[in-house]
């Protein structure tokens, strides 16, 4: 019980999402989705969420229990080529997790979605927020560039919005 406690208190202490993104933060993050997406046919889509509601503390949801939710509620998995790929970061927990679509199941390993994960924690530690999710958008989009590479016609349809999320 005393961990349920630590982490009900860090939930309902934890600032807003917004106080650490901004709208200039946002509008980077957008233009970063946005560029990657010129490079491959995937959908990229970044939420973020600065506290779970304390209900859902008690209950015991984590982190990945609410990045599949959001995942599905966002649409990001009816795409096309069912290659969308969801970047949520959980602000209470200090958790950031990655979502892919079935179509980058056996493509890209946990072992890479894990390196995305690093390279933003670390950027996260050092309070860089908006470039730490700018840089992870950027490792996700070479991800998806080498599996899912933009065709030489020209730019496929932009199936999700590049805004990212507050939920």
């Amino acid at each position: 019980m005393a961990g349920t406690a630590k982490r009900l208190f860090t939930h309902l202490f934890t600032p807003d999402a917004q106080d650490r993104f901004p709208a200039p933060a946002m509008e980077r993050i957008t233009a970063a989705i946005a560029d990657g997406e010129t490079r491959h046919r995937g959908e990229v889509c970044f939420a973020v969420e600065g506290a779970l509601d304390w209900r859902d503390v008690l209950r015991g949801v984590q982190a990945r229990d609410r990045a599949i939710d959001a995942f599905a509620r966002l649409l990001v998995w009816d795409t096309a080529a069912n290659n969308g790929v969801m970047v949520y970061l959980l602000l209470a927990d200090h958790r950031i997790e990655i979502v892919a679509d079935r179509g980058l199941a056996g493509v890209v390993s946990d072992a890479q979605w894990r390196g995305v994960c690093l390279l933003m924690e670390e950027r996260l530690r050092a309070g860089e927020y908006t470039d730490a999710v700018v840089d992870g958008i950027a490792a996700a989009s070479d991800l998806l560039a080498a599996h899912f590479p933009q065709s030489s016609g020209g730019m496929d349809e932009d199936e999700l919005p590049n805004a990212p999320v507050f939920l």
